[in-house]
């Protein structure tokens, strides 16, 4: 890596080269065992109860965790002073992809793992950490998280449950209620947020056991129906004043860096599901007779076997980016310095997997639509994850408003280096350089920036109001971090160049796409057909032979039955 450090957002003005991004080629042997014992714990202790868990027959879920703890993946984040194994970023991330091949455990786990337990690791006390997390790393307590309510969804700050101090002042008596809370049936933990005199919004440490504190009925859901999910009540809960986390009216720093950490994590676990859909894909495609041959002798089901994993490559290779990103300090200030790639991943990784899961059920054909398949619960399961961590709409928000702010406060050179494109424009095209691929990321950066600096321009300090402008921004944005991420992924390892050659033109042409309507929507007229040209000019590109390289994928993919590169 670098010694100068890589700014969070500087891949839209920043060239980088191989060095500068972590892939899973970089995974060490340590990681790589982690990896093995996530396999050999799913195979032996969760899939035997995969058909309990799914339908929520008491304790199992719990027992399967606990027996996860007996192998240290509850523990991976939390220091070794408390009982844990204080591993780095990328164990927790390994560990999170070889557990995601359900929907319904990952939930329990993800949920204990990351989200109940983070705060507390992050923002808890030494007296609150001897108290709680060695619990927690044996599962001992089973950890939930409770921010959002009835009437607070994506906007978490109108919370209303309350927290009041007690006359005596040891104690803040909560009321209120929390809503779609993982974990919520069984577990014995809470973070929860309320604001203190109904103002100060503050972050507290619940036990189930304190009193007052009761489960709604499980919630009846579309998919990760093994999953714990229900409303928590609170009736004058009497919570002691030591168990306040973090500052009081400072509990939106906890929220929101929590969730950027939930956002990064989801990342490893839709590229999960999406190997191992993949996988059953495959090996249906191998069985599966029509017209007298397997359908995987179909090049339209090679179209959708290569093309399931190259997304899933993308995918990969930008949460592995970010991993290395964050990976030299993991602390919570590097977390909030990549927040934008956090939430980039967080959409694009729901979304491969979204893609994946539903060609998966094409590819079955009929039985995809059977619950007796696996693919059908994986395409249910997935749905929620564009809605968890903050819906893909609301990030996609987050991604465009945080650039802009960040480059608003100096913190990014945006705004310069859409001067500077503005500039080169006016002179003339400059001749292309380099080879190919290189000058395709280099120019979706400047169709980025062409984007970017035609919406300010055209909407100033009114540009958080354009919400479709600021989407197409955010996509664009994406595609750029995504394309970039595949190409120095290929240069530093040597491998995927294939599906890197067939990704980037694709990408390009969604680039293209979403620059069309920011454009139509910052511009008219003679302005319009100039930029349109500029936009055309930027976005050409010498096609390959896609449908020969995605068939060449194809039978790798097949003759291995899983995913590889």
């Amino acid at each position: 890596m670098t010694d100068l450090p890589i700014k969070g957002g500087s891949f839209l003005i920043e060239d980088r080269v191989p060095a500068d991004v972590f892939t899973p080629e970089d995974l060490s042997q340590e990681h790589l065992a982690i990896a093995r014992t996530a396999d050999e714990f799913w195979a032996k202790e969760v899939v035997p109860q995969l058909e309990a868990i799914q339908h929520q027959e008491p304790g199992v879920a719990v027992r399967v965790l606990r027996k996860s703890a007996e192998l240290g993946l509850t523990s991976i984040a939390i220091p070794e002073a408390y009982g844990g194994l204080d591993l780095d970023l990328a164990s927790a991330m390994i560990a999170a992809e070889h557990l995601a091949r359900d929907g319904s455990y990952a939930a329990w786990h993800g949920a204990h793992t990351g989200i109940g337990t983070l705060p507390l690791v992050f923002f808890g006390t030494e007296e609150q950490k001897r108290k709680y997390l060695p619990k927690l790393a044996t599962a001992e307590m089973v950890a939930a998280y409770a921010l959002t309510e009835p009437h607070a969804g994506s906007d978490a700050l109108a919370a209303r449950t309350r927290a009041d101090l007690s006359a005596d002042g040891t104690h803040y008596i909560l009321n209120g209620q929390k809503m779609w809370i993982t974990n919520g049936g069984a577990a014995d933990l809470f973070t929860v947020f309320a604001k203190i005199g109904g103002e100060k919004f503050t972050a507290f440490l619940v036990e189930r056991a304190f009193g007052g504190v009761t489960s709604g009925a499980e919630e009846k859901k579309m998919g990760i129906k093994g999953s714990s999910t229900t409303a928590v009540y609170l009736d004058n809960v009497r919570v002691p004043v030591e168990n306040l986390l973090g500052e009081i009216g400072r509990g939106h720093i906890i929220a929101f860096n929590i969730l950027n950490i939930g956002r990064l994590k989801l990342g490893p676990f839709a590229c999960g599901g999406s190997k191992n859909v993949l996988a059953v894909s495959l090996k249906y495609a191998k069985e599966r007779k029509a017209f007298g041959s397997s359908i995987a002798e179909f090049g339209a089901i090679q179209h959708k076997l290569a093309e399931m994993a190259i997304r899933t490559f993308a995918a990969e290779s930008m949460v592995w980016r970010t991993v290395g990103l964050i990976a030299p300090e993991e602390s919570l200030k590097t977390i909030e310095e990549y927040a934008v790639e956090c939430s980039i991943v967080k959409v694009y990784a729901s979304e491969v997997l979204d893609y994946v899961v539903d060609e998966g059920v094409q590819i079955h054909g009929g039985y995809g639509y059977h619950q007796d398949y696996a693919v059908e619960r994986a395409y249910c399961d997935s749905r929620i994850n564009r809605i968890f961590e903050g819906t893909n709409e609301i990030n996609r928000l987050l991604i465009a408003g945080m650039l802009l702010k960040r480059a608003a406060r100096g913190q990014l050179a945006l705004m310069q280096a859409v001067q500077k494109l503005m500039g080169e424009l006016l002179s003339g095209p400059a001749p292309d350089s380099g080879d190919e691929e290189t000058r395709l990321v280099a120019n979706a950066k400047k169709i980025g920036l062409l984007a970017m600096g035609l919406a300010y321009q055209k909407f100033a300090m009114d540009l958080e109001k354009q919400q479709e402008v600021l989407m197409g921004i955010s996509d664009i944005a994406m595609e750029i971090f995504a394309m970039e991420s595949v190409l120095l992924r290929t240069r530093k390892s040597g491998a995927g160049a294939e599906m890197s050659a067939v990704f980037l033109r694709d990408a390009m042409a969604r680039v293209e796409f979403s620059a069309r309507a920011v454009l139509a929507a910052c511009s008219e007229g003679d302005s319009l057909r100039t930029n349109m040209a500029v936009l055309r000019r930027f976005a050409k590109y010498e096609p390959v032979n896609a449908i020969e390289l995605r068939r060449k994928i194809a039978h790798r993919l097949l003759a291995a039955e899983r995913y590889l590169i």
